[in-house]
């Protein structure tokens, strides 16, 4: 599994300029769900993402979580994370999972970050076009892989 983390000072994802999902101070997560990813990799990155220490603290000093602050989370699936742009122009996509098979891991990522954050996380929806709006805090983003743990 792959992710795109932005510390947010707000985001929403619409659909057919439908707002379908919208927090204030929080994280806006992109993943992308691979053909072998699996529960050790929700698990994992689940994880990694809300203990991800990228908020201030008194000393204004990245040092918080996404549970310390009690901020959001927006997740919204992006299967273009996984692209190959190795030969020529057009991305290959042959790496990101069929919807069969990533549809019940992303339901059940969703599940297992509500679990460790406490609290309902907000969402895209799968396989649809969306349009998402965001103001990026610092601007910080982190790339995480469950692949390549560093």
């Amino acid at each position: 599994m792959r992710a795109v983390i932005q510390r947010v000072k707000k985001a929403s994802v619409a659909i057919e300029d439908k707002c379908i999902a919208k927090i204030n101070e929080g994280l806006l997560v992109l993943i992308g769900i691979e053909i072998n990813d699996n529960g050790q990799d929700i698990e994992w990155l689940a994880n990694k993402i809300i203990g991800l220490r990228i908020f201030n603290d008194e000393n204004n000093k990245m040092n918080c979580s996404v549970k310390d602050q009690q901020g959001n989370i927006i997740i919204v699936s992006q299967f273009t994370l996984h692209a190959s742009t190795q030969k020529g122009y057009r991305p290959s996509f042959m790496r990101a999972a069929t919807p069969e098979h990533a549809i019940p891991i992303y339901n059940k990522f969703i599940r297992v970050c509500e679990e460790k954050l406490e609290k309902p996380i907000q969402t895209g929806k799968f396989g649809a076009n969306m349009t998402i709006d965001l103001s990026n805090d610092g601007p910080v983003t982190i790339i995480i892989d469950s692949l390549n743990k560093e």
